[in-house]
């Protein structure tokens, strides 16, 4: 085994963390320091820098060791020069040739990709599917993110748009709501925590019976929680929100074939009650072979799936 090691950057709104992997996706090291965006981009930039030498220099490892860096951040990535056009979460970065910067600050090889590409690379990679050629995974937060590993290659797509599974569009005409995306009827508008949220503000709003109607700020898990207790209301939420996520695995069943699927994101803390749900719209859905030794899987790397992801950037050339 090469005795190189990976550094993975994830670039959050206030927050930049480090981590070290090996060559096999094991998470040595970790560290965590303020994004200072508010101090401007050059800030942000030389912040990244300084947290990537500080990593390797407290490791027990030499610089000449680092194989290369790479970053994850929310937002639109051209991947192949890593340029920045924009990020919600750090509005500041627009039009940043962040790979440029970084290669010139600290002559390592950089790879740049977005946050979820970048998730689903890391639970591919190093956690649970670890051994698996072909995973696709959800991530099931505030929206509904997605990335695709196949053989073990990131699968980008022309315009870097391949695995984004919440802008699926999968609910009928009828019973579709425009995304944020401007699109109708997306899978994140229903299996998001945003969309749970909706669905039961508005069961509350046309006077159905539920308990959720004394709850002042809903969250998901407000949600989640009444349908385990037996609520009615919140379990009908759920099960759509369900139904919709096992039947868009079924259709990348049958376009990208893949041994799992991986959830992650907050909505996934529901555990089985939430998953059992899945695996029986997927099953119901999906054509016989595309299904057949596939597992639907909760993640495993939680917080850790960024920079495990953004380190495994280094081996996709």
């Amino acid at each position: 085994m090469s005795d190189h090691i990976h550094v993975g950057v994830d670039i959050g709104g206030t927050a930049i963390k480090v981590g070290i992997c090996n060559g096999n996706g094991d998470l040595l090291q970790t560290y965590e320091g303020p994004t200072e965006a508010d101090q401007g981009t050059e800030r942000v930039l030389d912040n990244i820098a300084k947290y990537a030498r500080h990593i390797v220099e407290e490791s027990a490892a030499s610089w000449d060791r680092v194989a290369g860096i790479g970053i994850g951040i929310a937002g639109f990535v051209d991947f192949d020069r890593g340029f920045i056009h924009s990020s919600a979460n750090l509005p500041l970065l627009r039009n940043v040739p962040l790979k440029d910067h970084l290669e010139a600050a600290l002559s390592k090889k950089v790879r740049v990709n977005n946050d979820a590409n970048v998730a689903a690379l890391g639970e591919a990679w190093g956690g649970a599917g670890r051994g698996v050629s072909s995973v696709v995974c959800y991530t099931l937060g505030t929206g509904v993110g997605g990335g695709i590993v196949v053989n073990g290659r990131l699968i980008e797509g022309a315009t870097g748009m391949a695995g984004e599974v919440g802008h699926m569009s999968i609910v009928p005409d009828l019973e579709a709501i425009q995304c944020g995306c401007g699109k109708m009827g997306c899978l994140e508008t229903v299996s998001s925590a945003t969309g749970i949220i909706r669905m039961a503000k508005d069961a509350v709003d046309r006077g159905d019976r539920t308990s959720l109607s004394v709850l002042e700020q809903l969250t998901a898990k407000d949600v989640i929680d009444a349908a385990k207790n037996g609520d009615e209301v919140a379990q009908r939420i759920v099960s759509r929100a369900a139904h919709y996520l096992g039947k868009s695995m079924a259709l990348v069943s049958v376009i990208v074939n893949p041994k799992r699927f991986i959830i992650g994101g907050g909505v996934s803390k529901a555990g089985e009650f939430l998953f059992s749900q899945i695996r029986e719209a997927f099953q119901k859905c999906a054509l016989e072979r595309a299904q057949d030794g596939v597992d639907i899987v909760a993640a495993e790397l939680g917080n850790n799936a960024g920079v495990v992801g953004a380190a495994g950037l280094t081996l996709q050339d």
